[in-house]
């Protein structure tokens, strides 16, 4: 049994994280229940910190928020000493709203409404990540109605894509994401940005991929980067001042995935920068990342109580928990996979083979194929490990099922973060017609 941070099992053979019980947990909080070990955030966020100031490089490490955004997830960042990402209007007022300093944020996206780049500007964010043509000229645009001159970096396609244990050298280019670099699009943005007077352009962001287990990927992108950099300063006089490159770093879901420490990750990119760039006798830029999943994906774990089951001989048996694809639908998205364990019989031996399906009515809606557990019984209490990336994040409330609570746990206190949705907030944004509404509803 593989456990992350702080987790151990006590004993009464019972689930411990952040020194808390997990089934006193499911009695306080109920289940399903979103459980995160801040001990292990705070942990993977000072590992990057630790290894770029190592470096002797000015950096920036910027929190994806896409992975998992709470109020106390981005109090956490700030407290760590990073920036943070973020890629909507309810990311952005979410930050705000926790007190992150908003010259801290970088706003992403392919296609931000008027709305949320007036909102971004109203609250003098750092650094826009400018996605297009046309978002260059709506941002110049709306800047200029506020006498405001605004950081940009422009997100280009290096050509590179990595994912896993692969990458490619001439993949990427077929992307909803950003200035091409193969076929000058990169170039004429950069060429264009530069004219427009309220954008100041900082640099470049790229991108290679997600649950990256190599650096190689990384080596390439910055090859490119640079040469372009060299190119853009030599044709057109502008010398970037930040090179971005994006997130990616790979976590431990199962025993499969052989991630690198983070140290090897940034001393990959460092290195790459301070050799491609020292040979060109460039600056050296600031270096900006955007790690998310591998801050808080292997911090999450989510606590589930097994109802029913179904056994079909020869063939297969199911349990079912009280949650699913509604908390956790990457799944049945992505097929991914995860390892979990009995949360209130974690010491016990490993007697039978089941498949985990969650309570929605889809045939999909399976959460773990072929686990290996004690006899199951009705009441058990299932851990579902490194679910703190994109779980809560991509919560739903299909067949109206209420999204569970989150607590932080931290040396033996439990924290409430998000509160479980009541029946009431299911429908609170629901409006009854007047025409439909009965005369006991009007009262």
């Amino acid at each position: 049994m593989y456990l992350h941070g702080t987790s151990t099992i006590d004993d009464n053979g019972h689930l411990n994280i952040g020194g808390c019980d997990t089934q006193a947990l499911a009695a306080e909080y109920g289940t399903p229940l979103y459980i995160v070990d801040e001990a292990l955030v705070r942990q993977r966020a000072r590992e990057y910190v630790e290894a770029f100031r190592a470096s002797g490089l000015r950096f920036q490490v910027a929190y994806a928020s896409k992975a998992f955004c709470v109020m106390a997830m981005c109090a956490i960042a700030e407290e760590e000493d990073m920036s943070l990402d973020v890629v909507s209007d309810g990311e952005l007022h979410t930050a705000l709203k926790a007190g992150f300093p908003a010259q801290r944020i970088h706003f992403h996206g392919n296609n931000k409404t008027p709305d949320e780049i007036d909102m971004a500007l109203d609250a003098d964010i750092g650094c826009f990540v400018v996605d297009n043509f046309i978002e260059l000229e709506l941002l110049n645009a709306l800047a200029a109605d506020k006498g405001k001159t605004v950081n940009i970096l422009l997100r280009i396609t290096p050509g590179v894509e990595a994912h896993t244990h692969d990458y490619i050298s001439t993949g990427q280019q077929d992307s909803k994401f950003g200035f091409d670099l193969g076929n000058g699009s990169a170039y004429s943005a950069i060429e264009h940005g530069m004219k427009l007077a309220n954008l100041k352009i900082l640099g470049v962001h790229s991108h290679i991929g997600s649950q990256i287990f190599e650096v190689e990927g990384f080596r390439m992108a910055v090859d490119k980067v640079a040469d372009f950099a060299v190119e853009i300063n030599r044709k057109l006089g502008l010398t970037f001042s930040v090179i971005n490159l994006g997130g990616g770093f790979g976590i431990r879901y199962t025993e499969e995935d052989k991630p690198l420490p983070v140290a090897e990750y940034v001393q990959a990119i460092t290195d790459a920068i301070i050799s491609n760039f020292s040979a060109a006798s460039y600056p050296l830029p600031e270096i900006w990342v955007e790690p998310g999943r591998s801050i808080v994906g292997d911090a999450g774990t989510t606590l589930y109580t097994v109802g029913t089951s179904k056994e079909i001989p020869g063939v297969r048996k199911y349990i079912a928990v009280d949650g699913g694809m509604t908390d956790n639908p990457r799944p049945a998205l992505y097929e991914s996979k995860y390892e979990a364990v009995l949360a209130n019989r974690a010491d016990e031996a490993a007697e039978e083979t089941v498949s985990v399906a969650g309570k929605c009515c889809e045939s999909g809606d399976m959460l773990i194929w072929d686990l290996e557990l004690p006899r199951v019984q009705r009441g058990d209490l299932l851990a579902v490990f490194c679910t703190g990336a994109y779980n809560y994040a991509m919560a739903s409330n299909y067949n109206r099922i209420r999204r569970p609570a989150v607590v932080f746990v931290k040396d033996g206190q439990a924290d409430l973060a998000v509160k479980r949705e009541s029946f009431d907030d299911i429908v609170g944004n629901d409006v009854m017609p007047a025409r439909l509404k009965k005369p006991s509803m009007a009262k």
